[in-house]
């Protein structure tokens, strides 16, 4: 980030930084936003822009996330875990994503029907 008020040093930008690292979200400086991007102010004055991942990336993000979490590569997990690994994503809107089932049974080493039984196992069932 740049010099003066704004960049990474800037109170508000260390503050929000957690939350953007774990929506997988980019800080940039507000005079590159673009598009999409969501400028964030502090005391009138623009400090920081986040550009705001895709859905296909926030999935990876989130199934890396995950795999942090647990200390293990997500196929390694014991179907109970796999399960709530399932009801997890459910909640974060991983079946909203197109392909999101294929990519979530990838990652979990299981196939297709396998995720839509942990799934209905949860009460729910993707789109």
């Amino acid at each position: 980030m740049g010099d003066g008020a704004g960049g990474a040093g800037h109170p508000f930008v260390v503050a929000v930084k957690p939350l953007v690292d774990a929506m997988g979200g980019e800080m940039v400086p507000p005079q590159q936003a673009s598009g999409d991007d969501v400028v964030l102010a502090w005391e009138g004055e623009n400090v920081i822009a986040v550009r705001l991942p895709h859905l296909s990336d926030s999935l990876g993000h989130i199934l890396a996330e995950l795999e942090r979490r647990h200390g293990v590569p997500l196929a390694e997990l014991d179907r109970k875990a796999k399960q709530s690994v399932v009801r997890t994503l459910e909640a974060r809107g991983a079946f909203s994503v197109r392909h999101g089932v294929e990519t979530v049974a990838g990652a979990l080493g299981v196939s297709r029907f396998t995720v839509y039984n942990y799934l209905n196992r949860a009460g729910g069932s993707p789109d």
